[in-house]
């Protein structure tokens, strides 16, 4: 099996399959990389994550993770560049109107307990109405989540309320 070279786009899921070592590396390098040790998670959450997204979630510059994956695994170095640098907090948009938040979920609990709230959420997504806020609480900015909910025509954005608890908005548009 011919190994895949390590980019952003790879999805986590490739990566481990291809380098089950670097577990290890995406763990310490973010300690919220510790719920790839759930099965669930395993199975799901990095099927769908990306080595650019794991960067967002791990507050990292993707630089820093390719690099720091490429060099465990035995690869060349990934030119660095500002179109790679992870985004991890957004600025408060202007469609933003706490007063348009319709509803609230703490996603925190779920992942703990091993499970993935995305189709939670994007079932929640889908019953709002135009201009409706969805309010999603996390331990990390969903990045993945967020694409997705991009991808189906919603705003979003996420903000660090204090360490480690972040806050992602959803508005339909």
């Amino acid at each position: 099996m011919k190994k895949e070279i390590i980019r952003p786009e790879l999805k986590i899921h490739e990566l481990l399959e291809n380098y089950p070592r670097l577990e290890d590396v995406l763990i310490e390098a973010a300690p919220v990389f510790k719920k790839l040790k759930n099965p669930v998670l395993r199975k799901t959450v990095a099927r769908v994550t990306t080595v650019r997204q794991a960067a967002q979630v791990g507050g990292l510059p993707l630089s820093d993770l390719i690099n720091r994956l490429r060099s465990a695994a035995g690869e060349e170095q990934h030119e660095s560049g500002s179109a790679d640098e992870a985004e991890n907090a957004d600025s408060v948009p202007q469609w933003f109107d706490e007063s348009r938040i319709r509803v609230r979920l703490d996603a925190r609990p779920l992942l703990e307990a091993g499970e993935n709230p995305m189709s939670m959420v994007m079932s929640e997504l889908k019953k709002l109405e135009k201009d409706d806020i969805f309010e999603l609480t996390t331990s990390f900015v969903p990045a993945p989540l967020k694409e997705a909910a991009e991808g189906k025509g919603f705003r979003t954005f996420s903000l660090l309320k204090r360490n480690d608890l972040w806050m992602a908005c959803f508005m339909r548009t």
